[in-house]
């Protein structure tokens, strides 16, 4: 069993610790920094690796930032690291919010603070949609995965049950796997 060194989930610590001291709006709007920091920079997932964790955390209970971080730190250095990870990403919201809670009552109704954070929102939707259109370049390969990207879509639309519209995503998947041995089948029958 390899050994995990003190500098190594040090380093794991702090990549998480970064990317929930400087992601504001939390959640999805963490994503990009964390793409690019643990496929872009750290080299610790591929591009493909970093969109099928995406998709693994969020088919279970938890906040998705800190169920990547344990899933990315796990795959670095096993327990230890999904532990360090978690507490990286969630140690800089605790400290900040029990730093603003001394000033929240106060600075509520200023004018320059409802700005700025009106200004924080439109940034993090745009940092959103980026990653949208990233993971619709990455995922989206060819007619059929589009068909499936348009079908979840509509049905999010219609229900607000992000287990059923994954579960309908993997349904379809099989399927269209089936059918795709299946024509490879009758082609190598027929030769």
């Amino acid at each position: 069993m390899k050994k995990v060194r003190f500098k190594e989930l040090f380093e794991i610590f702090t990549t998480f610790f970064k990317i929930g001291a400087f992601t504001l709006g939390g959640g999805y709007a963490m994503l990009p920094l964390i793409e690019n920091e643990v496929v872009e920079k750290k080299k610790w997932a591929t591009q493909e690796e970093i969109i099928d964790i995406f998709a693994i955390v969020q088919s279970v209970p938890g906040v998705i930032a800190v169920n990547t971080s344990i899933f990315v730190g796990y795959k670095r250095a096993k327990l230890k690291g999904g532990m360090i990870a978690a507490l990286g990403v969630v140690l800089p919201s605790f400290l900040i919010i029990l730093a603003i809670y001394q000033l929240l009552f106060s600075l509520s109704d200023n004018i320059y603070v409802i700005k700025a954070f009106a200004g924080v929102r439109a940034g993090v939707t745009a940092l959103i949609l980026v990653t949208a259109i990233r993971l619709v370049k990455n995922t989206i390969k060819d007619v059929i995965s589009g068909i499936i990207a348009v079908i979840a879509f509509v049905l999010i639309l219609f229900f607000d049950n992000d287990i059923f519209i994954i579960l309908a995503g993997v349904i379809l998947g099989i399927i269209r796997h089936l059918v795709s041995n299946l024509k490879v089948l009758r082609k190598e029958h027929k030769s």
